[in-house]
Parts: structure tokens; sequence; C-alpha cells
């Protein structure tokens, strides 16, 4: 009985000291709770929509440490590193007894350590509390160890040790090094590959394989062989990863998307992961090529693309300059963002609110003959006048004096008004207002917010916000979406962008445009110090800037001769973008001639009364009046060849001289007509030259 008695007492003694135990084990955790700050000061990183890096910034302290999660690397490497340094590790509760007392005897048979009991988690631990290499700080290890087996679950805390492992120099985590080691993600590793990751921690600076790599060979081949002793890896497989070389340098980190990366992380200095909507694949194509490219243009001139996906208005490639590092471009500036002249690019949107009023149709004449309109007298380019044309053959040929006149009808402060309503900012400085010279480029406005509106005219008129998954690239509470004008204003929009023909210097423009249906427009601001070039298909809408970001001019650069080729060649780069914008015709379409459209818009309403306006004469200078400059001239075959081709000069003073492609033509002298007769299909170069010297040319496309 008193047995009984003293065996429950001790029962009872043996239960309330577990419990104190554990309570103490409870408040201990409470009060001193894994120190998880380095995990914290993680690199920031702005990822592409498969979740790549496109750029990486250090931490506070120059540490390359990239956040690293065990679901996105390679399994080999996971079991690797399980098998070399922790057996067990899926097993043990932080701490392994079986690896602790192997290291007990061992150390005692032989005096000195022969291998090590620390599992993974007591690395973690110790990863995350830096201590010195004491048997105290070992303890404390193994304790904070089972704390963290506690809190965490096996895969977390393989996660905290892939984010803080060490691997040379200011490498920090298996991310960082293999995109250092290898210039990859982690995701899919060679065995050799693998191997070397496993082994670096263990002696990080002392196996660094470009400074070290008869060591790092000797390490990785260790790691090797015990795959192959434990079956990981078969004799082929570990002999053809020996023959594999060790790498001699680091990769630079990834550093795509600098200026949108920049931004993103200047805006949200408190996130460490930025998804973004990039297509990393893309993003790497379009900054090859923009280096190309920018090697044909002067040491100060730069470019700036952004690509649209029209579906979701999410940005899929952005480069705010052609060169990041080029000081004389100036390159650091972000050329998206950056306030400039648009040139003639506004013109589709005051011709587009025209249409969706009834005062214009793509039919309706207006007159391109030097005006004044008040005290504001608009020029066309080169100072070439077209007479009596169409409003379609006024866009596609983007002349200056119809716009104007248009825009005069619209008025350009309902114009303005309405582009803000859509979220659109235009700039006009100091204190200008909104005037006729918008039309021809005189307001501000940006890269991002050109291809904001040229989007939306993809998407039938609907303008909503550009944006990188979820964050708005400019105006973010401005730009709710607004209708800037009806499906019927889009369609004839589109089908008038598409009709213009491509560059003249653009190789195989057919493949590209017959694949994708491009329509665009071109715009040179005043002085040559802005070439643009906007275009959309069914999927994407893609913008371009070229010019010096300081402002000054770069003169004989316009849109159509230096924007417009980049351009094309973008699209090359991209997915297929499934055939035209705004593919259905509307109901309410009016079809036909000019002289088949109700009297109202046969002719641009008030236009006449501006004419009338013009103060005096001006001279008409020389011009190639037929084939007018841009056109496409479709060629009638005959049983011999080509019929031929009448060339029409008008202003200038005879006697004239014609040339084609350079090449002088039979013509007589005293005639402003001259016959050609093509010898097959494609663009050519026609040059008129007066007795005063004066040159007129036109570049046409023959089909």
């Amino acid at each position: 009985m008193a047995d009984a008695r003293r065996w429950g007492m001790a029962v009872r003694a043996a239960l309330v000291g577990t419990a104190i135990i554990g309570l103490l084990g409870i408040a201990a955790d409470r009060l001193f709770p894994p120190k998880l700050e380095r995990l914290e000061d993680v690199s920031t990183l702005v990822l592409d929509s498969e979740g790549r890096v496109l750029r990486a910034f250090t931490t506070n302290e120059g540490i390359w440490r990239l956040p690293a999660a065990s679901r996105s690397i390679d399994p080999l490497f996971l079991r690797m590193l399980c098998v070399f340094e922790d057996r067990r590790y899926r097993g043990h509760p932080g701490v392994d007894p079986l690896a602790v007392a192997r290291a007990v005897v061992q150390m005692a048979r032989h005096r000195r350590v022969v291998s090590g009991a620390s599992t993974i988690t007591m690395q973690t631990a110790r990863l995350l509390e830096p201590r010195p290499r004491t048997v105290i700080a070992k303890l404390a290890e193994m304790l904070r160890a089972i704390q963290l087996e506690a809190r965490y679950s096996k895969d977390q805390i393989l996660d905290f040790y892939l984010t803080l492992a060490p691997y040379g120099g200011n490498l920090e985590g298996v991310r960082a090094a293999s995109l250092a080691w290898f210039g990859k993600e982690p995701q899919h590793l060679a065995p050799s590959e693998a191997a070397l990751l496993v082994a670096l921690p263990q002696a990080p600076e002392l196996l660094r394989p470009d400074r070290h790599p008869a060591r790092a060979r000797q390490a990785r081949d260790k790691v090797l062989d015990l795959m192959l002793r434990r079956g990981v890896l078969d004799a082929a497989a570990v002999f053809e990863a020996k023959s594999d070389p060790i790498p001699n340098r680091r990769f630079s980190m990834p550093f795509h998307a600098p200026h949108l990366a920049r931004r993103l992380a200047s805006k949200f200095p408190g996130e460490r992961l930025h998804s973004t909507a990039l297509d990393g694949e893309l993003q790497s194509a379009l900054e090859r090529m923009l280096l190309a490219e920018h090697a044909r243009l002067d040491d100060a001139a730069g470019i700036a693309v952004l690509v649209v996906e029209n579906a979701t208005r999410t940005i899929r490639a952005y480069a705010g300059s052609s060169d990041f590092f080029d000081e004389r471009r100036h390159g650091q500036v972000d050329m998206v963002r950056a306030v400039r002249s648009p040139g003639s690019t506004l013109k589709p949107f005051i011709y587009g609110m025209a249409f969706d009023d009834m005062s214009a149709h793509p039919q309706t004449i207006v007159t391109d003959v030097p005006t004044r309109f008040g005290a504001y007298q608009p020029e066309n380019f080169r100072n070439a006048y077209r007479g009596e044309v169409t409003v379609r053959e006024a866009l596609q040929q983007s002349l200056n004096v119809p716009a104007v006149a248009v825009l005069d009808v619209v008025g350009p402060r309902r114009f303005d008004a309405r582009l803000r309503d859509a979220g659109i900012d235009l700039r006009y400085g100091g204190r200008g207002e909104p005037g006729l010279p918008l039309a021809l480029g005189g307001v501000g406005l940006s890269l991002a917010d050109l291809v904001t509106l040229y989007a939306g005219l993809a998407n039938g008129g609907s303008i909503a916000p550009l944006s990188s998954r979820g964050t708005a690239l400019d105006n973010e509470l401005s730009i709710r979406g607004e209708q800037l004008f009806g499906a019927t204003a889009a369609w004839y929009l589109t089908r008038i962008l598409e009709a213009a023909p491509p560059p003249i210097d653009f190789v195989d423009p057919e493949a590209t445009r017959e694949r994708q249906r491009i329509a665009f427009k071109t715009g040179t601001s005043y002085g040559y110090r802005d070439a643009w070039a906007i275009g959309f298909d069914k999927r994407y809408t893609v913008g371009v800037w070229i010019g010096r970001p300081d402002g000054t001019p770069s003169p004989g650069r316009y849109g159509r001769a230096t924007a417009a080729p980049v351009l094309f060649k973008i699209f090359g780069l991209l997915p297929d973008g499934g055939g035209a914008a705004n593919p259905l015709r509307p109901e309410d379409t009016i079809a036909g001639t000019t002289h088949d459209l109700p009297p109202m818009l046969q002719r641009l309403p008030g236009h006449t009364l501006a004419l009338r306006s013009l103060a005096s004469p001006i001279a008409r200078p020389l011009i190639v009046a037929f084939p007018p400059d841009g056109a496409e001239v479709e060629l009638d075959r005959t049983a011999d060849g080509y019929r031929s081709l009448p060339l029409v000069a008008e202003g200038g003073r005879k006697p004239f001289r014609w040339l084609v492609n350079g090449v002088p033509i039979e013509s007589s002298p005293r005639r402003r007509q001259a016959g050609w007769r093509p010898d097959g299909q494609g663009f050519v170069q026609i040059t008129v030259v007066d007795a005063d010297g004066r040159v007129a040319r036109a570049e046409v496309l023959l089909r």
C-alpha cells in the first residue's frame, strides 16, 4: 500500500515536473522567439510574369540575399542537399540523436572531430543568429533548432536555409548563387551544378569557383561520389557531371526593365517582391535589339519602347532607354514617362472625335492648301500641299492643314477636356491653354500617355489605365476608364491606319504586315526633337520614341524614317497578334465614295471660312502630285510587263528632270508629266528636280 502511494506520488511529481518544464519551455519560447530579422532583410526583387527575376537590388549591407522557396528549386538539388547534409531531415525534431551519438563516439575514438552532427535546422538556426563556434553556441543552436521545428514546417525551415546559406563573396541563398555562378534560376540544374551548390556552403570563401577552381572541383566531385554511393545518381551521370567545367567567373545579376524596376522599388519601399506582367524573354530580346538599333543613331540619341497587351492593358515590355548605363544618351532618364511634344500622333483622335460627332467621315473632302486660321498658319512637312483630299488620305499622309481644320471644327478646348476626362493630362507649359497647335504637337505628353490612347483605340475607343499587374503605371487614380469615342469611329480609324504604307526601308514588310495587320501612326516634333511611331494589332499596342533626352534637335530624323522601322521590328519579336484590331464592322458605318455620303458629310463644315481668312497667297513649292508621298499604287499587268505609270509634278519651274530610285528616266523636260514603266512590285522613290534646283520626292509602294 505504501509502495503504491509512493509510486502515485512519484507519477504525480513527474507529471507536475513535466508540466512545469513544458510551461517553462513555452514561456521561454514566447519570451525568446527565433530572430528572423535576416530573413526580412532580403533583396528586393522585381519579377516577370513567370516569377523570373527581372532586376534584383542588394540589401543595405550590399548582400545579394534573394528569397528562395523549395517548391521553385530543382528537386534533384533538394535531394542531394538532404543526402549530403542531413539524411534524416524529414524525421528528426531539429536535432538528430543518431548523428550526435556518432559524432561523440568518433571524437572520443579519434580525439578530433571526424564528422559533424549539425542538421539543416541547426545550420538554419546558426544562419539566423551567427555566433562564434563554441560548445555553448552549439547547444544554443540545438535549442533554437528544436524551437524552429516546433514553430515551422519542414518546408518552411528549408526555405529559410535556401535563402540564407552562404555561397561566396556577397552571395547568400541558392537563388543568388545559381544566378551568379550559372546565369540562370535554380529551377533546372544539371547534376554538376547541383553538386557544386551543395558543396559551396561548407566553406564558401575557400571553395569559390572563380578564385579556387581546383578546390571547388574537388568539393563538387566529393558530393557526386556520395550521390553514387547513395544511389541518387548512376555511374554514367556521375562520370558526365565530373567532366563538366567549373564556372570561372560570376554572371551579372539580372538587370532588365531597370527604369520600371526602380520606380516600383521606390514607390513601394516596404515590399520585397514586385510581381509584374512583363514577359521576361520578350524584354530581354527587346533590350538586345535596342542596343543594336541605337548604334545607328548619333551618340546623344536614345530609344524608348512600351509594349502593352490590349485586352488587359498590362505592360509586357518596358524600355525607358536603349542603354541604362550610357551617360552620353542620359540612359538613366526614363523616356517612357518623360513629357515631350507628340508631333502628329494625336491626329487620329482628332479625326475620331469628328467621326463620332458626324462632322466628318473618312471620305469627307478637306482642302490641303496654305491656310491661316486667325493668327495661326500651319505648314505641311516639306511645305508640300495636295489640294483637295479625303480625310482618309489626309490622315494616311499625315497632312497638317486638314488636321488643324478638323480640330477647328471639333474644338481644341473640347478635345482637351475629353482627353482629360479619360485621365490623359495634356501639358501646355507656363500659362498655355488648348489651341489649334496641339494638333501638330503643341502640347506635352509621354510615351505612356500615347500608348494608353492607342491601346484604347485598339479597344474600340475605350481608354483605361496601363498596369503592371495591378499597379497603374501613371495617374493610377485619375485614369479610370472612359469611352473617348464610339466603336464606329474606332473602326474607321483602324482601317485607315492599317492601310498606311510601312516604312520604305523596312525589310520584308509584307511578311509582318499580313501576319499581324498593324495599324500605325508616326509623328515628328518641331525641330526633329522627337520621332514617334505607335502601332497596334488585335493583341498588342507598341510605342516607340527616338530622340535626344536633353531635348536638342536631331536633324533629319523623323517618325516615318527613324521610329517606324523599329516599330515593325518589334512587332516581329511579338507572338502572333491574331489579326486586325476592331475587326467587326459596326452597323452604323457609312460605305461608299464621297458622293454617296449625305451632303453634310461631303465636305468639312466651316473649312471654307477658314480658307477665306488667308491673308496673302503663298507660292506653292515643287511637289510630286502623283503618285503622292506614302501612297499605295496598284499596277496594271499587260502581256509584256506592267503598264506605264504617270508621274505628275506641281509647282516649281520648268524644265523638270525625273529620277526613280536615283536613276534618270526619259521624259519631256517642258512637261509636268512623265511616264515610267515599273519593272516589279515594292517600294520606289520618285524624285523630280526643277529649273531652280528644287527637289521633291515621293516614296510609294507598288502592288
